[in-house]
C-alpha cells in the first residue's frame, strides 16, 4: 500500500499544497466561476463533507491581494491558464469569511458566538483603521466590533461596511467568500430562536444587495434556504444546486478521480468495496463519491490493507435529521421508508427553496430534506421503466454507508419507542403460555415498526429482542444453547421462569404454520431448553413463524 498522506480534516487550501498532502485537483473551479462574472452572487449548496470549505478556501487564497499563492497553485489546472492567473490571482481584495461556528443553545449564546466570528474577520483587517481614505462610519462600525461594542446595527452592517472599507483602502471592488452560510439560522432552528437569529442574518446578508463594492460574491450552505427569507431584495443571484448545476465535479469525486486516488494508493482492489459503500450521488448530470468517506477508507487502508468500508458518516449530529423523521413517521412514510431500505426508489416533489422554520411543516418538505441533505439521491430517468409525473424526482438510498445509518437509526428509534408502548398483555401471554394474545399482541406491535432488512431474519430477532429489552427482564440473542443455537431467550430471574423463541421467515402466508411446527421441533431436537431446568422452575418454548408484517406463535 503506498502511502499518499491524507490530509483527513484538513480543510486549508494553503496547508494542504505547503505540506505536500494528497490533492485532488479542483482548481478548475475558478475558472469556471470566472466564466460568468456578470453574476454579482453565486449561491453554492451541497451536502456536508462534500468538499465546500476546501473549495473556498482555495478561492479565497487565488484571489487574496494580500498574499503571494503562484506557489501553491503550480502544476494544478488553473496553473495553464496564463492570462487568467496574471488578471485575477492575488489581485483582489477578498473577504473570507465562514460561518459554520455560530451555535448556541440560546439566542445570546448564538448571537455572542456570530460577534466574535465577526470580530475575528474585522481583527484579520486591522489595518483598515489607519487609512484615512475609509469613511467615519464603516471606520466606526469597524472600531467598535474590535473594542466588544458593536451594537447590533453594528453587528448587522459589518460586512456591508467591511466591504466598503477594503474598496476605499485598494481602489478596487471586494470579492465575498462566505461559508456556511445557513448553519446560524439552522442551529437557531433546532433550539427555538430561528426569527431572532434570522433577523440578524438577514441585516447582514444586505452587504450582497446594491453593493457598488462588491465585484462578486460566493456563498456556500448546505440547504437553499428561500431567497425571500435571507436574501431579501438580492438581485442577480444565481443558485448551483444538485438538481442544477454546472459545478458538480468540483465537490465530490468522479469515478475517474477515484480510480486515480486507488491506482495512486496500490488499492485497486478495493474498487468496488469503495463504489459500494461511497459512490451513488447523482449531482445534475454527475456521478458522484463522498469525498470525506473515500479519504477516511484510503487512510484506514494504509493502516490496515484489510480494512473493510464502514460508515464515516455516523457518528455525526448531522444524523439527527433521519431520527426527527422517523420519530413523524406515519403510515405512508413508514412504507416509503421499507421500500427504500429494499433497494427500491419512490417518488417525490422535492422543493429546494425551503425555509429552516417550515421543514418539519409537511412530509413532502421532510423528503426534501433528506435529498438535500445527501440521505437520497436522484435516480436517473433512464434507469426507470415508467416516466416520472412533471414535478416528481425518483428518490433512492445512495450507497451502503448511508443504507446502514438509516437502518441502524430505526433500530434505535424502535427500541426507544418499544419501552414507550404498552407491552403488559404481551408479558401477561408470554408466562402464562397464551400463544393466541401473544400472536395479537406481536401482530400490533409489527404493524408499528419499520422494516429494514427486507424482512429477512436478522429483523424478525432484533424485533423479538428489542419488545422484551427494557421491561426489566434479561434478553440474549442467536446465543449457543444446547446443541444448537436458539434465536432468542428472555430471562426473568425474580419469578424464575424463562422464555426460549425459535423464529422462522416463512416465503409465503401459506407456510407460517408448517414454519411454527419446524420452530417448535428445532428447539426439542437441539434441546435448547435444558440447560435452563437447573435454575428456572417454569421455562416457555415458542415456535415463531414471521411473514412480512404478519406472525404466527406456537408453544409445546
Amino acid at each position: 500500500m503506498a502511502c499518499l498522506n491524507i490530509p483527513v480534516g484538513v480543510s486549508d487550501f494553503a496547508e494542504i499544497r505547503k505540506n505536500g498532502y494528497y490533492y485532488v485537483d479542483k482548481s478548475g473551479l475558478i475558472e469556471e466561476l470566472l466564466r460568468t462574472t456578470a453574476t454579482k452572487v453565486t449561491l453554492i449548496t451541497r451536502p456536508r463533507r462534500f468538499g465546500k470549505t476546501l473549495g473556498m478556501n482555495m478561492l479565497a487564497e487565488f484571489f487574496d491581494i494580500r498574499k503571494d499563492s503562484r506557489a501553491l497553485f503550480e502544476g494544478l489546472e488553473i496553473d495553464e491558464n496564463t492570462e487568467l492567473c496574471n488578471r485575477w490571482m492575488n489581485q483582489w481584495p477578498t473577504i473570507f469569511f465562514s460561518l459554520r461556528r455560530v451555535d448556541g443553545l440560546d439566542f445570546s449564546g448564538a448571537y455572542d458566538m456570530l460577534c466574535s466570528v465577526i470580530t475575528e474577520l474585522c481583527d484579520s483587517h486591522r489595518y483598515l483603521l489607519d487609512s484615512e481614505k475609509i469613511s467615519p462610519y464603516d471606520r466606526s462600525v469597524i472600531k467598535n466590533i474590535l473594542n466588544f461594542d458593536a451594537s447590533e446595527s453594528d453587528i448587522k452592517n459589518s460586512l456591508l461596511s467591511l466591504t466598503r472599507a477594503m474598496q476605499a483602502y485598494y481602489g478596487k471592488q471586494v470579492i465575498l467568500l462566505l461559508d456556511e452560510y445557513d448553519v446560524p439560522v439552522a442551529k437557531a432552528n433546532s433550539n427555538g430562536y430561528y426569527n431572532e437569529m434570522l433577523d440578524v442574518m438577514k441585516g447582514i446578508m444586505q452587504a450582497l444587495k446594491d453593493n457598488q463594492s462588491l465585484r462578486f460574491a460566493v456563498i456556500t450552505g448546505c440547504l437553499k434556504i428561500a431567497k425571500e427569507s435571507i436574501f431579501t431584495g438580492t438581485n442577480n443571484f444565481v443558485s448551483d444546486t444538485i438538481a442544477n448545476s454546472g459545478l458538480n465535479e468540483y465537490f465530490g469525486f468522479t469515478q475517474d478521480e477515484v480510480n486515480r486516488i486507488l491506482g495512486d494508493a496500490n488499492a485497486l482492489e478495493h474498487a468496488t468495496d469503495v463504489k459500494e459503500w461511497y459512490d451513488g450521488y447523482h449531482f445534475g448530470n454527475v456521478d458522484i463519491y463522498c469525498p470525506w468517506d473515500v479519504m477516511n477508507y484510503i487512510r484506514d487502508l494504509q493502516i490496515n490493507p484489510n480494512a473493510g468500508p464502514e460508515s464515516y458518516w455516523k457518528n455525526t449530529s448531522d444524523n439527527g435529521i433521519i431520527r426527527s423523521f422517523i420519530d413523524y413517521a406515519g403510515g405512508t412514510i413508514t412504507k416509503k421508508l421499507e421500500s427504500l431500505l429494499s433497494g427500491g426508489h419512490i417518488v417525490q416533489r422535492i422543493d429546494e427553496n425551503l425555509t429552516y422554520d417550515y421543514l418539519h411543516s409537511s412530509e413532502e418538505n421532510l423528503w426534501s430534506i433528506l435529498y438535500l441533505t445527501g440521505y437520497l439521491t436522484q435516480v436517473r430517468e433512464e434507469e426507470l421503466s415508467a416516466s416520472l409525473p412533471e414535478d416528481g424526482t425518483a428518490l433512492q438510498i445512495p450507497n451502503a454507508e448511508i443504507r446502514e445509518i438509516f437502518q441502524t437509526t430505526i433500530k434505535k428509534w424502535f427500541d426507544d419507542s418499544a419501552r414507550v408502548w404498552n407491552r403488559k398483555s404481551l408479558f401477561d401471554a408470554v408466562w402464562s403460555g397464551n400463544t393466541e394474545v401473544m400472536t395479537e399482541e406481536m401482530n400490533k406491535l409489527l404493524r408499528r415498526t419499520i422494516s429494514y432488512h427486507d424482512y429477512k431474519e436478522d429483523y424478525y430477532h432484533a424485533f423479538l429482542a428489542g419488545i422484551f429489552a427494557g421491561a426489566g427482564y434479561i434478553v440474549e440473542s442467536n446465543k449457543e444453547h444446547g446443541e444448537g443455537r436458539s434465536d432468542v431467550v428472555v430471562y426473568d430471574p425474580v419469578e424464575s421462569r424463562a422464555a426460549v423463541f425459535e423464529a422462522k421467515y416463512s416465503k409465503a402466508l401459506k407456510d407460517m404454520e408448517t414454519s411454527c411446527e419446524e420452530a417448535l421441533m428445532q428447539i426439542d431436537k437441539q434441546m435448547y431448553a435444558r440447560e435452563y431446568e437447573d435454575d428456572y422452575d417454569h421455562i416457555f418454548c415458542y415456535g415463531i413463524s414471521f411473514f412480512k408484517k404478519r406472525c404466527l406463535v406456537k408453544t409445546k
